[in-house]
């Protein structure tokens, strides 16, 4: 049954523009997708062309977004997948259970869109040609039909169309409440095995890329509006679950389907972590170990990963004055290369000495093109025009962490690539000036607040309990075990078990 079945969506829909005659390109929520006339045979001549008996639908060979409440996801999925009509069926605001299921079995049987009265029905009954209706409403509670229902001849049935199926992948929140949108995609194109709808808040969501990219790929179809993404973020969102590059561990969300371990350092400098006790395979290799043991004690999936410090906060002024020693993105490549091929994420860490964050970040754009590498910004060492590193524990303020996050954000864009780890590390409250107006909201970023103290486990407690309070909404937690400074350094059973809630990004330094 079609209202009984799951899916996640957001967004709305422009219009459609010119083109030849019987293919279409279909503005959807920003994004481009090339429809074409179809119905219940392929027509000869014109690739992705079926119609027949009055019905012409579009195949999407793209992303379809069908956003709003149910009245507006059904509307747009309407005009997203039929060029034309020549019946409708139109359910009343608020039908709900077997009215509505009556009303999208007919639609689906008939092959033609189920509609919700309400604003922009008429506009998308004169578009598409309808000429008659089959109308259903709650029993017993007659519904107040708009002009837009009742200047259309009224009908009880409607000749079955048999379709040939177009496989997608249907996205959608709440199933129920989207069933009329989401029979208007099975009329269009098809049978119940090819549109195969999954219930999620977010179409980039580990299940869904997966069926989206199964073999055959499935174009994707977001119907209704997503939770947690702004109706203008659909698009994007939409081209990340089909085009980024997957993140190591799958999907091209890092989380929630997955927890990372990361060794901390530079490499070739032993005193600065971790990760510069040994060279990069055997490095890559300490990292998947410690990974393992992770895994026998959480659900999700842990990845290995690497945090590399690619500026260093220094004593000395350097040549350009301001106490941070910059790495070159070329010297680290070898790390980043090798660390990707071995499915280990990687983090730039970035102690900007005098420098500003941005200018700092923009230096490894090359490496923060590569789909498993992310950023983080570590305030400690960011200090002011008259100082110097150890003197004071540094600080930033939130516009600054706003301005870098909107440039990764749009490189993220500008680049396909899949949502991107942003660390920032804290474990004084003034390192993170006005936290609460740092920006949560772009959707190819996965924030994380990295409690990076030291001392006693008890000492370290106090500094998570007083990050952890009123954390701003879209912001999750990492945690640092440190090897010599701790006393003693928590175990990977004492990690999980004792740090609530349990840290999504643990380093070891």
């Amino acid at each position: 049954m079609v209202g009984s079945m799951a899916g996640s969506g957001e967004s709305g829909v422009a219009g459609v523009t010119g083109g030849t005659p019987g293919r279409r390109a279909v503005l959807v929520g920003g994004v481009a997708v090339l429809g074409v006339a179809a119905g219940a045979r392929w027509l000869a001549g014109e690739a992705g062309v079926r119609g027949s008996d009055g019905v012409k639908v579009s195949a999407p060979t793209g992303p379809v977004i069908a956003g709003g409440d149910p009245s507006a996801s059904a509307l747009a999925a309407s005009k997203a997948l039929f060029v034309s009509a020549h019946a409708a069926v139109v359910v009343a605001p608020g039908t709900a259970g077997e009215d509505l299921e009556s009303a999208t079995l007919l639609a689906t049987q008939a092959g033609v869109p189920c509609l919700v009265d309400g604003d922009g029905l008429a506009e998308e009954l004169d578009r598409l040609g309808c000429e008659r209706l089959i109308r259903r409403g709650p029993v017993g509670d007659a519904p107040q039909w708009s002009d837009a229902v009742t200047d259309r001849d009224e009908v009880e049935t409607l000749p079955a169309l048999t379709r040939t199926p177009h496989p997608v992948v249907v996205v959608t929140p709440d199933p129920d409440a989207h069933a009329a949108a989401i029979a208007t995609v099975h009329s269009a194109l098809g049978s119940s095995e090819a549109v195969h709808v999954l219930r999620s808040a977010d179409p980039r969501a580990d299940h869904v890329v997966a069926t989206l990219r199964a073999d055959p790929p499935r174009p994707l179809v977001i119907v209704g509006d997503s939770p947690g993404l702004p109706t203008t973020a659909l698009a994007g969102a939409a081209r990340m679950a089909t085009t980024a590059p997957e993140l190591p561990g799958g999907g091209v969300l890092p989380f929630p389907g997955r927890r990372m371990i990361a060794l901390y350092g530079f490499p070739g400098v032993p005193g600065l972590g971790l990760l510069g006790e040994q060279d990069v395979d055997a490095a890559i290799e300490r990292a998947q170990d410690l990974a393992k043991e992770y895994a026998e004690l959480v659900e999700e999936r842990v990845v290995p990963a690497f945090e590399i410090i690619v500026t260093v906060a220094d004593s000395s002024a350097g040549a350009d004055g301001d106490y941070s020693r910059e790495s070159d993105p070329e010297v680290l490549r070898p790390w980043v290369d090798a660390a990707g091929k071995a499915g280990v994420y990687v983090v730039l860490d970035l102690q900007p000495g005098r420098a500003d964050f941005l200018s700092q970040a923009k230096r490894y754009t090359s490496l923060l093109t590569e789909p498993h590498v992310g950023l983080a910004l570590d305030p400690e060492w960011r200090i002011g025009p008259h100082e110097r590193p150890l003197q004071r524990i540094g600080h930033v303020e939130a516009d600054e962490v706003n301005e870098v996050a909107a440039w990764l954000a749009e490189l993220t864009r500008d680049h396909d690539l899949p949502q991107k780890v942003f660390t920032l590390h804290q474990f004084q409250l003034q390192m993170l000036r006005d936290r609460d107006r740092i920006r949560t909201d772009l959707p190819e970023l996965a924030v994380v607040v990295h409690v990076d103290g030291h001392g006693t486990p008890g000492l370290k407690q106090e500094t998570w309990a007083a990050i952890r309070e009123d954390l701003p909404d879209g912001m999750r937690l990492g945690w640092k075990n440190f090897i010599d400074e701790d006393t003693p350094t928590l175990t990977p059973e004492a990690t999980v078990r004792d740090v609530s809630p349990v840290p999504w990004f643990v380093s070891y330094q």
